[in-house]
């Protein structure tokens, strides 16, 4: 495997991050700030310098490499596999003429793969619109429990107003991109890890509509919520990142944490970023700046203790939400993963707005927040 990275911000020319050496039909992730990848000559811009490489857009809340961690650049990671193959598919939820069907969308996507020697797929899916709960169902519905899956709902920094994502052309809005890995040589280990803490009392989930939370306790959940905040309600809806619930379901073995995107005045509702059951148990969270950093840790030591062979490529996917906590100490996180993995694997990656996993151990993925989620991946 050979990589390549470069970097641009808006006033920038590209920088080489690594040696510039020449890749044969390469994997090229590019990552970047959503205002930054509208520009209508980007992809000319990136394809220009892999003439013969297959171009992934996704926008972003924060790039990631082993350098920094930015908000307003577009870092591009290109990647040759010397002995494995890639194919990608596309599909967008405003294509139909019916309302988004998330769960069918993620089951369509997955099925235009062939199955033989299918070993992992990258998915990076438009984040605005999409029920990232159901799109994992979807997903999921289309194996047969032994393929691995991971990624990201893209971002759009603390915009919340549209992400974007694209293969071969000028990312666009509604955008879900697969990108599905194949050979006998390639070894891909994973891991997430919050570092989120709950407090005060468990309540019950006793009236909600799939992402939509109405009432906890019979009680308006909203106003229960600004309970809690006290005077940080004032700073609502931003300030319920810091805030996220733990909700435990039947259904579920363990706890999922789920981040509330937004909220409804009128009818004392809060918009979450996935699936929120009636009869499961929530819990308000709370964390801190060295919690998110361990967790951060725990999951690169998780991810690459029972791997067979070194990792030569990092796919992190963070959460906006820790990226508000840690703040100007936001690159620490990186930092503590690239301790464990070691400098000579190649990082690259982004802040979301949901992480896509299994659980540790698990095979079927679903929709996190406020988790890091570390793909690690070699030939």
């Amino acid at each position: 495997m050979k990589t390549v990275q470069l970097k641009r911000n808006k006033d920038t020319n590209w920088e080489y991050l690594t040696e510039n050496v020449i890749l044969v039909k390469p994997l090229v992730l590019v990552f970047g700030n959503r205002l930054l990848l509208e520009d209508t000559n980007i992809y000319k811009e990136v394809k220009s310098i892999f003439k013969d490489g297959h171009i992934v857009f996704g926008s972003t809340s924060g790039d990631i490499t082993s350098h920094s961690v930015d908000d307003e650049s577009i870092t591009i990671t290109a990647i040759e596999f010397e002995k494995s193959n890639f194919v990608i598919k596309t599909t967008n939820v405003f294509e139909s003429e019916k309302s988004i069907d998330s769960y069918e969308t993620g089951k369509t996507l997955i099925n235009q793969f062939s199955e033989d020697g299918l070993k992992y797929v990258l998915v990076l899916s438009e984040g605005s619109f999409i029920n990232g709960s159901q799109l994992t169902k979807g997903m999921n519905s289309a194996t047969i429990d032994n393929l691995l899956i991971t990624g990201a709902l893209c971002g759009d920094a603390a915009r919340f107003e549209k992400t974007m994502a694209a293969y071969n052309e000028n990312p666009k809005s509604g955008e879900i991109v697969a990108i599905g890995f194949y050979g006998e040589s390639l070894e891909v280990s994973f891991s997430i890890k919050g570092g989120w803490t709950p407090f005060g009392p468990e309540r019950i989930v006793t009236k909600s509509q799939g992402n939509i939370l109405y009432e906890l306790d019979h009680k308006p959940a909203l106003d229960l919520y600004k309970t809690y905040l006290g005077e940080k309600s004032k700073e609502l809806p931003a300030a319920a990142l810091l805030y996220p619930l733990q909700v435990k379901s039947e259904n579920n073995k363990q706890s999922i944490v789920r981040t509330i995107l937004n909220i409804n005045e009128e009818d004392n509702s809060m918009i979450l970023a996935g699936d929120i059951f009636e009869n499961s148990k929530a819990q308000l969270m709370m964390t801190n700046v060295d919690n998110i950093v361990n967790a951060a840790e725990i999951a690169a030591k998780n991810a690459n203790e029972l791997r067979s062979k070194k990792a030569e490529l990092a796919i992190l996917v963070s959460c906006i939400g820790r990226k508000l906590v840690l703040d100007q100490r936001v690159e620490e996180e990186v930092e503590e993963v690239l301790n464990v993995i070691g400098n000579e694997t190649t990082i690259c990656g982004l802040y979301s707005y949901g992480e896509i996993a299994p659980f540790h151990g698990e095979n079927n993925c679903q929709l996190h927040n406020q988790t890091m989620t570390i793909t690690l991946i070699s030939e």
